[in-house]
């Protein structure tokens, strides 16, 4: 099953319509009934099936299809192209996460025959790579007009440890106008550059502060919410005063932080630059945008989701990771999640992508335990 789904290629500015035809195929092979719900017509869909009866209280098994680009990493293989070599299976999205969708697949026969009590749902979702946005219709779906279920698990990679704590991820766009004119002639322009770069050093001074505030839970690392700066471009030439400036950043928190905190300290900052601007040129002026955001997944001790999850992993204790999924949409909507799924972090987007044979089984195990739980 991880082969057929490796050789989909769904990098994420590509359809993954295919993949979730053979899916459907699949399910339709078993009588399993499903449903598209789509992000963008045509190119883009969500997947959403149910094995068993049709009630509230089912448990979601939750997982993207969508995978990073190959584009500049030097494979030793096709990476869409499922490779075996001591004791690991390479091939981009192994780890991913379509090792714990294959699981979760090759088990519906087992699940279809098990005469659930409880029903199990697979939630397969798309642009889960670019901020978490395919997912979103799908989440207003289930909200909407859906029974609701007890308790999802995301299956992104924690070597099968159960997560019930990630980072909430805030992005944005940040563009500064100034005005031309000669570089000998500073005082009758406005450099977007410099005011740009006035920006930058006020992001610094909240890296700083949010640095030294720290993670009173002790639990992330880096132990604080992050901020970061990725991309900046402006100016046409060494001799001119540039008049555009643009820059895109993020900031990383913790679960429990204000979201509105940082975004509000920086265009205040923002706003105190503008009038010297426009005393040179009206028109001049800085715009910020929020284009995403990505809740965090703040812990629910003993919440249905981790109580089961902990039940099925065999584990005694809970963990927290600083990159993002989906489980915040879900749990914004008032349903419990946790993160458990086979593989590592450490092996996801690399060149040479893979996942260990062993993770697989764990996680066989994993949902064998929750068929039982659930017959």
């Amino acid at each position: 099953m991880l082969a057929e789904l490796v050789r989909f290629d769904t990098t994420s500015r590509d359809s993954n319509i295919p993949l979730i035809e053979f899916v459907e195929g699949y399910l339709d092979s078993w009588d399993i009934p499903h449903f598209r719900v789509d992000y963008e017509a045509g190119r883009k869909t969500n997947l959403f099936a149910t094995i068993g009866p049709d009630i509230a209280g089912g448990i979601v098994l939750s997982g993207h299809t969508d995978v990073v680009p190959v584009d500049g990493q030097a494979w030793a293989s096709n990476p869409f192209e499922l490779k075996e070599r001591d004791g690991r299976l390479y091939g981009r999205g192994t780890c991913d996460m379509k090792g714990f969708i294959a699981v979760a697949l090759a088990l519906v026969p087992q699940f279809k025959a098990a005469n659930l009590k409880t029903p199990i749902h697979l939630a397969l979702s798309c642009d889960e790579e670019v901020g978490c946005k395919g997912v979103r219709p799908l989440v207003a779906h289930i909200r909407d007009h859906m029974k609701k279920p007890r308790a999802v698990i995301v299956g992104e990679p924690t070597s099968m440890q159960v997560v019930n704590a990630h980072k909430a991820a805030l992005t944005f766009s940040t563009e500064v106008t100034g005005l031309e004119a000669h570089s000998s002639l500073t005082g009758q322009g406005v450099n977007a550059i410099m005011v740009a770069g006035e920006l930058l050093g006020e992001i610094n001074r909240i890296r700083e502060d949010l640095t030294a505030r720290g993670d009173p839970s002790h639990r992330f690392n880096p132990p604080y919410s992050t901020i970061h700066v990725g991309v900046i471009e402006g100016g046409t030439a060494k001799n001119i005063i540039p008049r555009h400036c643009s820059f895109q950043w993020e900031t990383r928190l913790l679960p429990l932080a204000d979201p509105t905190e940082v975004p509000a300290r920086f265009e205040k900052y923002a706003a105190s630059l503008e009038p010297a601007m426009r005393k040179i040129a009206g028109n001049t002026g800085i715009n910020n945008q929020q284009t995403n955001i990505v809740p965090g997944l703040a812990p629910e001790d003993n919440s249905p989701a981790e109580h089961l999850a902990l039940h099925l992993a065999g584990a005694n204790g809970t963990h927290a990771v600083s990159y993002c999924t989906e489980a915040g949409l879900f749990q914004q909507i008032g349903i419990p999640a946790i993160i458990c799924g086979p593989g590592s972090i450490e092996q996801a987007h690399k060149p040479d992508e893979y996942i260990d044979i062993s993770e697989m089984q764990k996680c066989e195990v994993f949902m064998k335990r929750l068929l039982e739980h659930c017959r």
